[in-house]
């Protein structure tokens, strides 16, 4: 029936975003604000999370974009990526819109801005894809859940695909949260490796020289091997400017990274052999959810889904759920009680709210990059999963 309705399903969706401060027939309609950044430095990140939501609207709920006969309505708003304005677009949601719930956003910059007007006005805020481990830590409210993987579980992933006795780490990081959480979580999951230097650098930044010399005066003449771990986001990443100063010919220096989108990946064919720990390759789980969301979006856009495509999916399927089980309640204390610990499944397979701090637990996976002529990028080949159970994740919030 799914492949059947595609078309149905498409139009559906397009009819049920609804412009801001339209107020539509209350009573039969669910409204779910969904801001996020349709421009600014991670719109790449923001439009990739926008389909795979609405794909996941459609899929949750078999194309009818109703549960238990309400109308899904999906407000959207841009935060263009400043917490100021995803602040202020929050609070409008919520307080003109009249939004039963919200999903966003693209930046943990963002997200941070966002979670005190969620707790103000009582609101369930989805957080989907922000990843710094303060959204759920110190900064958490009780109204707060993540779909989107955390810092300490892209860090632990990555410790187990890097943390080799002896090795030698020089950091290269975005300067503001998603960056510093990321690294501090990543120091705290290394058991062997050592890092001997961390650089911050602001997030537009396009010249990498200074940094990356740094870097290397920092790493060249210690014993043992040497690679340059980079926590970058966005448009610009530092991966060429690595790749052009042959780090690995000159200096025995490596470059490692996590999982990115595809178009970052492009540069990922200058390091084969590179491992890491990704969020989501659309190559590597296999199980109906994805098998579903591959087929539908290459059908659609003639291209695979990308690795905020998934996220997005993964946070629509969580609020359909959790709005079938309440029979279409949207009263903010029912559907906490009912997203604590509830399990659903996904484009990575199932997901679990933890009770203590609403962090979607997940799998992640060990990568190695291979060279692909039929792939403009580099291909991560799954070494092995890593299962929620495996990673200890650290319950940061002070609930």
């Amino acid at each position: 029936m799914r492949h059947t309705t595609r078309r149905f399903a498409l139009a559906a969706a397009a009819l049920a975003v609804a412009l801001p401060g339209i107020t539509l027939a209350a009573g039969n309609e669910i409204r779910i604000a969904h801001v996020y950044s349709k421009t600014g430095p991670l719109e790449a990140y923001g439009k990739q999370t926008q389909t795979g939501f609405m794909m996941g609207l459609d899929y949750a709920t078999g194309g009818t974009m109703t549960v238990a006969g309400k109308k899904l309505v999906v407000i959207e708003k841009d935060d263009q990526g400043k917490p100021d304005v995803g602040k202020s677009l929050l609070a409008a949601a919520y307080g003109d819109d009249k939004a039963d719930l919200t999903v966003g956003p693209s930046s943990s910059g963002v997200a941070l801005a966002m979670l005190p007007v969620a707790e103000e006005y009582k609101k369930i805020l989805l957080v989907e894809p922000a990843v710094a481990d303060s959204i759920t830590g110190d900064k958490w409210n009780k109204y707060i859940f993540r779909t989107g993987r955390n810092s300490s579980q892209d860090a632990i992933g990555n410790a187990v695909a890097s943390d080799i006795q002896g090795l030698n780490i020089g950091i290269l990081a975005q300067d503001y949260a998603f960056g510093r959480d990321a690294v501090k979580a990543y120091k705290e999951a290394l058991k062997k490796a050592k890092i001997v230097h961390e650089e911050y650098l602001p997030t537009a930044t396009t010249d990498f020289t200074a940094g990356i010399q740094r870097l290397v005066d920092a790493l060249k003449d210690k014993q043992g091997p040497k690679v340059i771990a980079v926590v970058w986001a966005g448009a610009t990443p530092p991966f060429g400017a690595l790749a052009a100063l042959d780090l690995q010919k000159r200096y025995g220096i490596g470059v490692g990274s996590g999982g990115n989108i595809l178009p970052a990946m492009t540069a990922y064919k200058q390091f084969p052999g590179m491992e890491g720990a990704t969020y989501y390759y659309f190559g590597i789980p296999k199980n109906p959810v994805n098998e579903w969301l591959v087929a539908n979006h290459y059908k659609q856009f003639k291209n695979p889904p990308d690795f905020f495509t998934a996220g997005g999916m993964s946070a629509a399927i969580a609020l359909v759920e959790a709005l079938k089980k309440t029979g279409g309640d949207t009263a903010t204390n029912k559907l906490i009680k009912t997203m604590e610990g509830m399990s659903f499944e996904t484009p990575k397979g199932k997901m679990t709210f933890r009770a203590e701090d609403h962090q979607a637990m997940q799998s992640m996976y060990h990568f190695k990059i291979k060279v692909d002529p039929a792939f403009p990028w580099g291909v991560p080949e799954l070494v092995r999963e890593i299962k929620p159970e495996e990673m200890q994740v650290p319950i940061r919030n002070k609930r």
